[in-house]
């Protein structure tokens, strides 16, 4: 269910988190003139979530501001929604002219600077996330549905279109292609301990790892090589376990880096994977949305499941924040 973050999990390293999903009901949708089943959910314990935030269509991921974490962005169809408050208020802070936003990424040197990628083309906000630009100069095409911040380098961000992956190194100003499949790139991750390794899912040909920071990419995984692959996720505080979830794939493991890869989706009710993220707070924890099941947890690495909610559900993107101080 992706926040990438493709909603991708983002950590803070030492605190407890809350877990989100952006998910739509599909499996038993109402007619109503508020979209009640489609937003972002909140676990309020094992298997029970909450409607969070505002009732708006297609919502896709939540991030979080990681130098303040009260302040949260909603990518949704509708635009860009921020909150300076943890939630109790919002506001939409996108015209018309921007929509089908699916993802962010806070920039690693500057507070403000945060990019969101669209299917209408990549933008940027200089002041947190209060207002927005179009910053598409260089692509051959605009459509884009995930991006990664470089963690060490500021201005540094790599993002996936529908024919490969590009790289700006100056703030998303300019974008240049970097060595990657022609073809279009469903999530990005970048490794939160060995930011030199990225893992990419994309539209039919199946898992790509980067060990130079997203300059070149190669194939892994001969197991996936076709599918189409909408989640994937690195262990923060082991990055040579990665996790890759798609279409007809269920969840396959690796623990070795990438070089050898293990199916781990025998105890799920079906093969039909939309998001995965390990858990920053039990780093062994890994969480699977379900095309309409909801979602599982395991804590061996997919060995077995259990579930934990959010039954009927369509999952977009799971995103771990900061829980509020007491």
């Amino acid at each position: 269910m992706a926040v990438s973050a493709p909603v991708s999990a983002l950590q803070a390293s030492g605190t407890a988190h809350e877990l989100f999903a952006a998910a739509s009901m599909t499996r038993s949708q109402r007619n109503s003139s508020i979209p009640t089943d489609w937003g972002m959910f909140r676990r309020d314990g094992r298997e029970g979530w909450s409607l969070f935030g505002p009732r708006i269509l297609g919502v896709a991921g939540l991030a979080y501001d990681p130098f303040n974490p009260d302040v949260l962005l909603l990518a949704a169809a509708d635009g860009v929604v921020r909150s300076e408050d943890r939630g109790r208020s919002w506001r939409l802070t996108t015209g018309w002219r921007i929509a089908d936003v699916r993802a962010f990424a806070f920039d690693a040197g500057d507070p403000l600077r945060v990019y969101a990628a669209t299917q209408w083309g990549p933008i940027r906000s200089v002041d947190g996330g209060r207002s927005w630009e179009s910053v598409a100069e260089g692509l051959p095409v605009r459509y884009s549905q995930t991006l990664v911040a470089d963690r060490i380098i500021p201005g540094r961000v790599l993002l996936g279109t529908e024919s490969g992956i590009f790289l700006s190194e100056d703030a998303a100003s300019s974008w240049r292609p970097v060595n990657s499949p022609p073809v279009t790139i469903l999530r990005l991750v970048q490794s939160a301990s060995r930011p030199a390794l990225l893992l990419a899912g994309t539209e039919g040909r199946g898992a790509w790892r980067s060990r130079d920071g997203g300059r070149s990419w190669q194939p892994v995984d001969p197991g996936s090589a076709k599918a189409n692959l909408y989640a994937v996720a690195i262990r923060a505080d082991d990055p040579d376990v990665l996790a890759i979830g798609g279409w007809a794939t269920g969840v396959r493991v690796s623990t070795d880096g990438g070089e050898t890869w293990s199916a781990r989706g025998a105890g799920l009710p079906n093969p039909w994977v939309q998001a995965l993220a390990f858990d920053p707070d039990h780093p062994g924890r890994l969480s699977a949305a379900v095309h309409e099941e909801g979602s599982y947890v395991s804590d061996d690495l997919g060995r077995t499941w259990t579930f934990a909610g959010l039954y009927g559900a369509y999952g977009h993107d799971y995103a771990f924040v900061p829980a509020a101080s007491r």
